[in-house]
């Protein structure tokens, strides 16, 4: 920056992208999650079907955690959970996180919620990258 871009309220996103007005603690969660979607989006498919900590593999890991975020969007949204496709390729799965994130960020999720999903993320990065 060269001090002549208006700031952002969420770091590291420009000040007119509507995650700006992702704030606090479901901002910092969107961020988290766009950190882990960095780290795998490179992914081959090899590369997901390969074993994870968890048992099973990457993919399942992946999809268990969309799931998850699903199912906590829908309580805090106070509608039913519903299932996540399985997509046929595994390769979206970063894709599913990114869009399920946000959709749990724009309910204002509250603390119990946000602690849940944090603990969520930190156990799929946990099936994911074993040593750390």
């Amino acid at each position: 920056m060269t001090g002549d871009e208006p700031a952002s309220p969420v770091a590291g996103r420009s000040a007119d992208s509507a995650d700006d007005r992702l704030i606090g603690s479901a901002g910092l969660l969107v961020d988290a999650v766009d950190r882990l979607v960095g780290q795998v989006s490179h992914w081959t498919s090899s590369r997901w079907a390969a074993s994870s900590a968890a048992g099973g593999s990457r993919a399942d890991a992946g999809h268990e955690f969309a799931q998850r975020l699903a199912d906590l969007e829908a309580l805090a949204s106070g509608r039913p959970s519903r299932p996540v496709p399985r997509l046929t390729s595994d390769l979206a799965i970063p894709d599913q996180w990114r869009v399920l994130v946000r959709d749990l960020a724009w309910t204002d999720p509250d603390q119990d919620v946000l602690a849940e999903t944090g603990r969520s993320l930190l156990a799929t990065r946990a099936a994911l990258f074993p040593n750390g």
